[in-house]
């Protein structure tokens, strides 16, 4: 989207640079499920400040006092845990790049999570496009947001996950975490911070307390990164009676609180007006069924990387809906091509990190970026093509 950066790019790229770069990228780790693009994306200046006002006005209407009162359906009962905090650690928001009636590249939000995401990773990531294709040749860019550089942001994410805890006393926990597709995340952030990767049946329970076996010797967790999706364990809950049940009274530390997966989502969407946010509403509480159906887009509130998403709207979807309490419809947004492949344009949605320590601001700090020739931007709807994928966007680095 920069121009001349594009252009130097795409002169430049090779196929064997390519295979260089996911050589790279999966060096001293296991193969990585994914398919990564080809390229990263060069953001304008002009483009980068509205993805940071986009993402402010939403944390304004996070941090409003009512929010709680506003998201308590957010959460179902069968998931509600116990001693939740006052606000979230992480924040993601995805933004579809589009183009307004002026011709202005501008953000468009298409879905939102208080929840990690791969945040070590993507330092990695923006690393290794910049070590294999040679960026800093080109001209001085940065994944990085609010003047953070790589020890700066480590130091935050630290604040964040371990705090002042020692490193053993906290681990990342998901379930069968080196199985997952994000697994490679886990491995960066235990690399960086020095923390166990658990699975859930690592961990066992003593009273209220958990603990873990490190080298045959009873180690207790005083915290826990939580990269657990309930969805994802919904027919699987025998796996809590091996372990540890999150929803029981336990003497542990939530990073971030899994309530928050729930109350920043989808169901956040019908709450947030202002220009960045394409017009949804509760499937509830519609007054009338849109005759426009082919601009909109049917979602599922309780679902995880777009899974049970209908784009191709009929009227029969919606009155076909038993639960319309746990669906919205929203208004469709027209993704605009900005990144040029050597064989034409293609669609791209950015995703704004945040980290949020106790005690203090949110702060914006790296980003996630994916390219799409389908109709759905995921990773999973685009293994087939190439220029597609994760990826990272690249700012100039001003300072």
């Amino acid at each position: 989207m920069i121009p001349k950066y594009r252009k130097a790019f795409n002169e430049s790229f090779s196929d064997e640079k390519y295979a260089e770069f996911i050589s790279e990228l999966e060096a001293g780790y296991p193969p990585v499920p994914i398919r990564f693009a080809e390229t990263p994306i060069f953001l304008p200046e002009a483009f980068k400040e509205k993805l940071i006002d986009a993402g402010a006005e939403i944390i304004r209407i996070i941090r409003n006092p009512d929010f709680k009162a506003q998201t308590e359906n957010a959460i179902p009962v069968e998931w509600l845990v116990p001693e939740e905090n006052d606000h979230p650690h992480f924040l993601a928001f995805d933004f579809a790049v589009c183009r307004d009636q002026t011709g202005e590249l501008v953000p468009r939000l298409i879905e939102l999570q208080g929840f990690p995401s791969l945040y070590a990773f993507q330092m990695h990531l923006a690393e290794i496009y910049t070590k294999v294709f040679k960026l800093d040749d080109m001209a001085p860019l940065t994944p990085f947001f609010n003047g953070l550089n790589r020890t700066s942001f480590i130091e935050l994410l630290r604040e964040v996950v371990v705090g002042s805890y020692q490193t053993e006393e906290v681990a990342l926990m998901d379930v069968n975490a080196a199985e997952q597709k994000t697994a490679i995340d886990f491995f960066v952030t235990a690399r960086i911070l020095g923390i166990p990767v658990l699975s859930l049946t690592d961990i066992f329970q003593e009273n209220k307390q958990l603990f873990y076996l490190k080298d045959g010797q009873k180690i207790r967790l005083r915290r826990i990164y939580n990269r657990l999706i309930f969805d994802e364990v919904a027919d699987q809950q025998d796996l809590f009676r091996q372990s540890f049940d999150p929803r029981d009274e336990l003497d542990i530390e939530w990073i971030t609180h899994p309530n928050w997966f729930y109350r920043i989502s989808k169901y956040t969407m019908p709450l947030l007006k202002n220009e960045f946010v394409p017009e949804t509403t509760f499937v509830s509480e519609l007054k009338e069924i849109p005759a426009d159906l082919e601009n909109y887009v049917l979602k599922p509130l309780f679902s995880f990387a777009g899974m049970g998403v209908i784009i191709d709207v009929t009227k029969q979807d919606i009155t076909a809906i038993q639960e319309p309490e746990n669906w919205i419809l929203q208004r469709k947004v027209s993704y605009e091509p900005v990144v040029q492949a050597p064989d034409g344009l293609i669609k791209a949605e950015i995703r704004l990190l945040y980290l949020w320590p106790d005690g203090k601001e949110p702060t914006l700090c790296i980003n996630l970026a994916r390219l799409s020739r389908g109709k759905m931007i995921g990773v999973r709807y685009n293994q087939d093509f190439n220029w597609v994928g994760g990826t990272v966007g690249l700012m100039e680095r001003l300072n």
